[in-house]
């Protein structure tokens, strides 16, 4: 007999386990981590699972919930409703040339795992549909290598979805604890954000009259609307508590309970002790990964050696899932990537996330000896990426430096600051240098003076044709996205000539690590010989991703976590009872 808990922080338990273990409580599965995690919950209960949800924080939701919560789906249902082309041949071919062919990739980014992912990313979404999460299309967010120079499948008008906004008194009590949403107060899409990032624009200052209108309605009618990562959260979370999942909050994962090599249980830390919780389906290891955990990044990312002071990932990303599945024998692999994110260190310590800002006309982002050198808009974990491999290879590009003009900060959204409102203890404090001229820009930062002139000369001749003959800026069409529709020819180009002149110190922050525990197409963790552990699996950033070390689009984060899970709790309640169900689709 199972023991099956309401949606609450009740604690019922359960006495009996096996081989003489006792057991403190039993399920069917248990989920450790309330992220993506909890589409796998939902699906297996869905399927008749009983589940038990652990999650060591008292807020639930984990990197999904403070993220945009895009999802990145090829081949939806969705996009044939809005007349988008799309195909898995199509996007295969994407995966292809941008993540490489699948045998020159992590085993993590095989041909199984991808297949897996394209056919099961489908079922997932129909499934949530049914289940009452609304979406909507991320129209014009484009996959991020859409239109770059040899890369075939891409989709401009974008592949993404993400949750509508939800209304979190549906939650009752439960909306106290979701993280709060990417937009605050404003019922803001994440898609909309590079649109809005250009108010003085007709494209901005008309979506931003959109999303004005639309939380003035909310608000009007009463609604406590959040919308990104907390909105989906709340849908799936909502329907978790309809079916009576129980989510347990502030309570830690300790270890697994291994009997004759499979993985039966886990022990949990709830309310001050440690108990025992027999898992008889399985356990389901989405707790995200170690970015605020230094001792791993120094001992796994050598070459890549990114800092727990420039990350953004949620509080909760220290690790300790991880190192335990690894304790009991689970392989993992590119553990010294991660999810890269070029950032500048506001006054108050926090990391500010740059993207739209580095693909505006009026911008550029040097090293120390004053030089240009990769594509400033690229996709954010290749610019991190390229942050890396310029310090590897010349060093002075940790920092590099954003440097932007008049006109840029008169224009565009910087750092949450509004254009032309340039917070004045930005500049007092040190965090933004800013000067009447470029020379002197140059020495607070430590830049060689002449090297930037020359720099600043070529690329402003750049601005002028619209062609960027060093890095090809602006021709992918989620650069265009990111850029200045209103600046022709190329809406990422336009002149560094206006004074006074700005700049911020950028180093490679990130929103989670990419590399983890490697795992089959059944989201199975392996060992180093390549079997599975029997009764673990894992998804998220707990694992080593199925894009392989590139960011293909908007949710190719999430994407993998929420499907992943999904794919897991399908293969965990097989009725057949079987160690291998057979591949989705």
């Amino acid at each position: 007999m199972s023991t099956r808990e309401t949606g609450t922080d009740g604690d019922e338990s359960e006495n009996g386990g096996q081989a003489g273990t006792e057991w403190d409580h039993t399920t069917d599965l248990l989920v450790v981590g309330s992220g993506g995690g909890l589409v796998g919950a939902l699906r297996a209960s869905s399927l008749g699972l009983d589940v038990v949800v652990a999650e060591k924080t008292d807020k639930v939701g984990g990197s999904t919930g403070m993220s945009g919560g895009v999802i990145w789906l090829p081949d939806n249902p969705m996009l044939a409703r809005v007349g988008v082309p799309d195909s898995y041949d199509k996007a295969v071919a994407y995966f292809d040339t941008v993540a490489g062919k699948a045998e020159d990739c992590s085993p993590a980014s095989s041909t199984a795992r991808r297949r897996a992912y394209l056919v099961s990313g489908s079922e997932m979404f129909t499934f949530l549909e049914n289940e009452g999460v609304e979406f909507i299309h991320c129209e014009g967010y484009s996959d991020y290598y859409s239109g770059v120079r040899g890369v075939e499948g891409g989709v401009a008008r974008s592949r993404s979805v993400e949750a509508t906004a939800f209304d979190t008194r549906q939650l009752g009590e439960w909306a106290q604890r979701l993280r709060p949403p990417v937009a605050g107060n404003l019922t803001l899409y994440t898609y909309e954000a590079a649109y809005v990032s250009s108010l003085f624009t007709r494209t901005g200052v008309a979506r931003m009259s959109r999303v004005m209108a639309r939380t003035v309605a909310g608000r009007l009618r009463g609604r406590k609307n959040v919308t990104n990562g907390a909105a989906l959260i709340g849908y799936v979370l909502k329907a978790l508590l309809t079916r009576g999942v129980p989510v347990w909050t502030e309570t830690a994962f300790v270890d697994l309970v291994v009997e004759d090599g499979k993985v039966v249980g886990a022990v949990l830390e709830r309310n001050g002790k440690e108990i025992r919780v027999r898992a008889r389906k399985g356990v389901l290891l989405s707790a995200g990964g170690f970015s605020r955990n230094q001792t791993m990044r120094e001992e796994f990312s050598r070459d890549q050696p990114g800092r727990v002071e420039w990350t953004s990932a949620n509080p909760g990303d220290t690790g300790e899932a991880l190192q335990v599945a690894m304790k009991h024998g689970a392989a993992t692999d590119m553990m010294d990537e991660a999810w890269w994110l070029p950032s500048w260190i506001m006054p108050d310590g926090v990391p500010s996330m740059c993207i739209s800002e580095r693909s505006k006309p009026g911008s550029i982002m040097v090293d120390a000896q004053g030089n240009r050198y990769f594509n400033e808009a690229v996709a954010y974990q290749e610019a991190g990426q390229s942050m890396f491999a310029q310090e590897k290879a010349v060093g002075g590009a940790l920092p590099s430096w954003l440097i932007v003009d008049s006109r840029h900060r008169s224009r565009y959204v910087f750092g949450g600051a509004p254009p032309g409102k340039t917070p004045k203890e930005w500049v007092t404090s040190g965090a933004m240098k800013k000067a009447d001229t470029l020379e002197d820009l140059a020495r607070q930062c430590g830049v060689d003076p002449t090297a930037l002139a020359a720099t600043v000369d070529r690329f402003n001749g750049f601005a002028a044709t619209g062609v960027d003959e060093d890095f090809h800026r602006g021709e992918g069409d989620h650069e265009k996205y990111q850029g200045d529709p209103s600046r022709k020819p190329n809406p990422c180009l336009g002149p560094v000539a206006k004074p006074p002149f700005y700049a911020v110190a950028m180093y490679p922050g990130d929103i989670g690590t990419n590399g983890g525990l490697l795992c089959d197409e059944h989201g199975r963790v392996l060992t180093e010989a390549g079997a599975p552990i029997p009764g673990l699996y894992a998804a998220g950033n707990i694992t080593a991703s199925v894009m392989g070390r590139k960011y293909l689009g908007a949710g190719a984060t999430i994407g993998p976590s929420v499907v992943f899970s999904f794919i897991a709790a399908e293969h965990a309640s097989d009725r057949s009872g079987s160690e291998t169900a057979p591949t989705a689709g």
